[in-house]
């Protein structure tokens, strides 16, 4: 995978990611509007579960091509961590629902905003600085 096609699909995840948590938080304010507007279904678990799945494809694809690149194995854990958080997002019934959506959330962004910048460090080392280094 081109560094290029790396950074856009960390960007990617970071707005999925982003977007899905907007959505999770905002949905119980607005779902009685979008059941009268006919867009009920925005509501539903599997909508959630859906970009939430993406949100992780996305991120594992982005993460396993930086992690070749820079050798920063260890950002898959807070991504799939954020990933397992995120999915527990009831466990603590309505109130804490938003403080979970926001640790998972921020696990999976961290994650890919690490990639990003172990990926521009490499950009941006000497050629000189990797003579020595086997």
């Amino acid at each position: 995978m081109t560094l290029s096609k790396q950074k856009k699909l960390d960007r990617a995840g970071i707005w999925i990611t982003t977007l899905c948590a907007i959505h999770c938080l905002l949905l119980p304010v607005i779902l009685p509007l979008l059941a009268l507007a006919g867009f009920a279904f925005i509501g539903e678990d599997l909508l959630e579960n859906t970009i939430l799945g993406l949100s992780v494809i996305v991120g594992l694809w982005s993460l396993i091509g930086g992690a070749r690149r820079h050798g920063e194995w260890r950002l898959l854990i807070p991504l799939i961590a954020g990933a397992v958080i995120y999915t527990q997002r009831d466990i603590f019934g309505h109130l804490g629902e938003p403080f979970i959506i926001l640790l998972g959330a921020g696990l999976i962004i961290y994650a890919h905003w690490s990639n990003l910048q172990r990926s521009r460090k490499l950009v941006h080392v000497p050629a000189g600085a990797l003579a020595g280094v086997k």
